[in-house]
């Protein structure tokens, strides 16, 4: 039997309609608060940095605004670091990792870069610990012209207009157990179309984009988080999540193609970051360092061959 035979909600074989993306927004719950999670953290950063509201979800504008994190001494004539994370809100330290990052590490780079942190892009998901937003669309899958996910478009928008030269790209995400048991079977309900799972892998990988992959900037990341926490090795096939591996603990995604929030810009050194928290070997707090590690040990990189 196949995942969307099983699904709940919808008719095998059909796609969903408004009614089932409906049926499906009902269902959910508040499990966390985006209000003491995340917007505290950022506006506790206020006397260090520029905090600027880009925009809130039409779903609830008091509950859900959207912030980025900038450096103050924003300087034209600089390289400009884009960190984003939360865009599927239920990859916890995607949002906490790049809180993190901005409260313990970005000013040290401040001197070299102009530096932005949007750390939660889609808030309603990290509340409901979901992958999509309200009206069942992936997020990550949406950043292209006219986009259909609010998220996507609000950040897409704002980095339009700033117009900064963005060299450095870094989203953060996780891959959870929950992409097999809970995701990818809403996902071959939704559309149609039966998702085979895959293995999830035990540890962190990155995603490069196939375009241009800058292989050395992801290996030097890879080396900076191998010191505070496993990478995930290849399946038996020298895969991971069902994609050959490019090196070690790296795989190529096409960023634009498929809609990837690391395609947001034209950025020379992009990259997704993949934390497994799901692992008997980590924890929480181990797998918001190996977010930080992993933008540091980028950032440094690039200072080397700037």
């Amino acid at each position: 039997m196949n995942q969307e035979e099983i699904y709940h909600i919808g008719t095998p074989g059909q796609k969903w309609t408004e009614k089932e993306n409906v049926q499906w927004f009902e269902e959910q719950t508040i499990k966390r608060s985006y209000q003491d999670e995340v917007v505290e953290k950022i506006m506790a950063l206020k006397a260090d940095f520029i905090i600027e509201q880009y925009g809130a979800l039409s779903l609830d504008e008091s509950r859900y605004p959207l912030f980025v994190i900038k450096t103050k001494d924003w300087d034209e004539n600089k390289k400009t670091v884009l960190v984003t994370g939360g865009v599927h809100g239920y990859e916890t330290s995607g949002v906490q990792g790049a809180l993190n990052f901005a409260k313990t590490k970005a000013s040290q780079y401040s001197e070299h870069f102009n530096i932005i942190v949007a750390p939660c892009i889609s808030p309603w998901g990290y509340e409901t610990i979901n992958r999509w937003n309200a009206n069942a669309i992936d997020p990550n899958r949406s950043f292209y012209q006219n986009s259909p996910a609010q998220e996507s478009a609000a950040i897409m928008q704002y980095i339009a207009e700033l117009n900064a030269d963005i060299l450095v790209h870094i989203d953060l995400h996780e891959t959870t157990d929950t992409d097999n048991s809970t995701f990818r079977p809403a996902l071959s309900a939704r559309d149609a179309i039966e998702q085979k799972n895959w293995n999830i892998p035990d540890g962190f990988y990155l995603v490069a984009n196939s375009v241009t992959p800058a292989a050395d900037f992801q290996k030097a990341m890879i080396e900076a988080v191998d010191k505070i926490t496993h990478i995930a090795p290849a399946d038996a096939d020298g895969k991971l999540i069902g994609v050959p591996l490019e090196q070690f603990g790296v795989i190529n995604y096409a960023a634009r193609d498929l809609g990837l929030c690391m395609g947001l810009t034209d950025a020379k050194y992009m990259t997704t970051t993949e934390v497994y928290p799901d692992s008997p070997k980590s924890d929480d707090e181990t797998c918001n360092l190996a977010q930080v590690a992993s933008i540091t040990g980028g950032l440094d990189f690039v200072l080397k061959n700037l």
